[in-house]
């Protein structure tokens, strides 16, 4: 570039002027010679002039070829500055891929790892906490901070992961003991506003709740048992999540969810364990000791389980960021109508469209606990259905006389639209009472009471004949509320059956589970009790209303939803149900039973068909050929696969007898079925009136 403006410069010196002239010749006698010289000097000037335009164009290009060289120069420094940088990172994977002194082991099952080395390479200085666990900015001490304090890459070789990233030993806790009283719990709820209708209801629980806990110690040792540290956190409680679950429960709101939540915190306290009750995300952040990007070094005490829900895991989860696996299998996520494995799979559920705002979890789907036994893949948590407590409280109840009312169910008297035929009906035989917060919106003949207490509801269930389903809400307590009062329940069937697949209220759910009723729970239970009725046949709804005149019925109540019932399902759940590697299994394999379903029969259906439930525990046991041969199933050739959720199953081909078996431990389901497989189902049996248990687990 500079040889090119240098040729400029000599080619300017060639054409520039000069102040040195040849003198002029002598002028006298030479007029001719001087008439010509005029003439050759007045060419020369044009020539001059010529000459002085072309000196001036060449100045022009050469500031023009000057300018274009500085800018060639420039994008030329700019060029090679981008290129050093790449070079430097090459050279820096490199490094990390041959240091000699902390070879990189093998990367598979670990894709982050390398993007996580990298990023902590450049940024280990942006928070101090990096420093206070070891880094120095060494590939060795990142590698043995993504491995060992987190969960990112592989083990270096010869080191071990700590069981877990805390600074001081954990806080023994001492043996669980059955608490006489629940006063201890009072201080705690008084202060969170978020608690008050909780509060309310454990108070006005806590002799029945008491006199559960003597019941069940004299029937069992509960004696040598540890203490737990117990995070509870109902996300849908919390200021953060939006919901105004608190706020509208005195005023006519969904009670479900605070009934199990009341239940819960009432049977773990019950039970003698450590409850740390949390109302916020700050409560969460100050349990874990949670204050920086870093995983957290200690807490105030080490968490043994965490019961939240869906809207609380979420929260959970953003405030562990990567600290988030260390805590996974702790969790017991409270899920009312339950998850099924393939919402629950993040992967599957995108592959196949399976969208659910509460689905993606990526949790053992037994770590799911739900309001009724209708998911098997899930654990049944229960609640508690309200019942009278002393023998003078259960005579006062009694002396109550039977009126020839019935009583709806629905407080909201959206509820009520377009059922006027169905209760015009019953009002022919009975008289209708209702609890409803709108009166003008139902029919003038309903006697109305308006939002009351829970005690007083026990009242008019005491009085009445009938409980009437209107067919929503869903699966609520109040029907076992009914038949724990001696009145009977007018269940409406759903035909065809409810699902996400074709109501709205369903939409979002993570499962495709069909109601064929209002409440299928009571379905199960059946008449005297519980009476299925099609609300648009006048004659089915006055079949129902004549047997129902006809007969008495005591209080009924199952097992599984009383104090005691709770106290010993969840007492085995916290001391058998681990969700952490190295535990050990349960239910015991001694309960094991293994069934062949017909083709396109789920094992959830096979298992009941033979008088058992599936029991997804078992299915890591069955997995595989060798056990399969124990139970007579023999198989001639076999495969592992994750494209079906059924597997293990089998079907015939030109070999005999092919068995596919699972190869992702998250997609065992009980409830899904194919119609040209022969499932292979892990069913169990279980307790009368407590299906959670199996009868070798108490």
């Amino acid at each position: 570039m500079r040889s090119i403006a240098k040729s400029f410069d000599d080619l300017l010196n060639i054409v520039q002027p000069t102040d040195y002239f040849f003198p002029p010749p002598p002028l006298k006698g030479h007029k001719e010679e001087f008439t010509a010289l005029q003439i050759q000097m007045e060419a020369e000037k044009e020539k001059g002039k010529v000459r002085e335009e072309m000196i001036k164009e060449l100045r022009s290009d050469k500031l023009q070829l000057q300018q274009q060289v500085a800018q060639l120069e420039e994008l030329l420094k700019l060029q090679a500055q981008q290129k050093e940088p790449k070079v430097q990172q090459v050279k820096n994977d490199d490094e990390i891929l041959v240091d000699k002194n902390c070879p990189l082991p093998p990367l598979d099952g670990y894709p982050a790892c390398k993007g996580k080395l990298k990023w902590l390479m450049a940024m280990w200085r942006s928070d101090s906490c990096y420093a206070s666990f070891g880094i120095n900015g060494s590939l060795c001490s990142i590698l043995i901070y993504l491995s060992e304090i987190e969960s990112w890459c592989p083990l270096l070789p010869g080191r071990v992961k700590l069981a877990a990233p805390l600074e001081i030993p954990p806080v023994q806790s001492g043996q669980a003991v059955v608490r006489g009283s629940l006063t201890g719990l009072y201080p705690v709820l008084e202060n969170r506003a978020q608690y008050r209708w909780i509060h309310q209801r454990i108070r006005s629980m806590e002799e029945i709740w008491v006199e559960a806990g003597r019941s069940l110690s004299a029937k069992y040792d509960l004696t040598q048992r540890k203490a737990k540290n117990i995070l509870v956190h109902p996300g849908a409680l919390t200021a953060e999540s939006n919901i105004k679950i608190t706020e509208t429960a005195f005023s006519g709101g969904p009670l479900g969810e605070l009934v199990q939540w009341s239940d819960l915190i009432s049977t773990l306290y019950i039970l003698g364990h450590n409850l740390h009750l949390s109302a916020s995300l700050p409560d969460v952040r100050d349990f874990l000791g949670i204050k920086s990007n870093c995983p957290t070094r200690y807490s105030k005490v080490e968490a043994d389980l965490i019961y939240t829900d869906i809207i609380g895991l979420r929260q959970i989860q953003t405030i562990l960021k990567e600290s988030w696996p260390n805590y996974q299998c702790l969790v017991r996520v409270l899920d009312s109508f339950g998850t099924e494995p393939d919402f629950n799979h993040a992967v599957w559920a995108q592959k196949q469209d399976l969208k659910s705002p509460f689905g993606g979890l990526n949790l053992i789907p037994l770590q799911f606990y739900t309001m009724f036994p209708h998911t098997p893949d899930n654990t049944f948590l229960g609640f508690v259905v309200q019942h009278p407590l002393s023998n003078e409280e259960t005579e006062q109840l009694q002396s109550i006389p039977r009126q020839n009312q019935a009583l709806v169910y629905g407080k909201s008297a959206n509820f009520w639209k377009g059922r006027e035929s169905y209760l015009h009906v019953i009002h022919k035989y009975l008289e209708i009472h209702a609890t409803v917060d709108n009166s003008s919106a139902i029919p003038s003949y309903v006697y109305n009471h308006g939002i009351i207490k829970g005690s007083e509801v026990q009242t008019l269930l005491r009085q009445s004949k009938v409980f009437v389903g209107l067919s929503f809400p869903y699966e609520g307590p109040a029907p076992l509320e009914a038949l724990a009062n001696g009145c009977a329940f007018l269940n409406p069937r759903l035909d065809p059956p409810r699902s996400r697949l074709n109501t709205e209220f369903f939409n979002g759910k993570p499962n495709i589970r069909e109601l064929t009723s209002q409440h299928p729970y009571a379905e199960a239970i059946g008449e005297p009790y519980v009476w299925l009725v099609d609300m648009q046949n006048s004659t089915d709804v006055e079949r129902a209303l004549t047997a129902i005149l006809n007969q008495t019925i005591k209080p009924y109540l199952p097992y599984e939803f009383t104090c005691e019932g709770m106290l010993q399902r969840v007492n085995v759940l916290i001391e058998k149900q681990h969700f952490c590697k190295g535990a050990g299994s349960w239910p015991p394999l001694s309960a094991l039973q293994v069934v062949e379903s017909e083709a396109g029969t789920s094992c959830k259906q096979a298992c009941k068909d033979k008088g058992l439930i599936c029991e997804p525990a078992f299915f890591p046991h069955i997995n595989n050929t060798r056990t399969l041969s124990n139970y007579n199933t023999n198989c001639q050739t076999s495969e592992l696969s994750d494209s079906s959720l059924v597997f293990p199953a089998y079907k015939y081909d030109s070999y005999g007898k092919h068995c596919l078996f699972q190869s992702d431990p998250l997609l065992f389901s009980c409830v899904r079925s194919n119609q040209s497989l022969i499932r292979i189902c892990p069913c169990r049996d279980y307790i009368k009136d407590q299906i959670a248990l199996c009868k070798a687990c108490v």
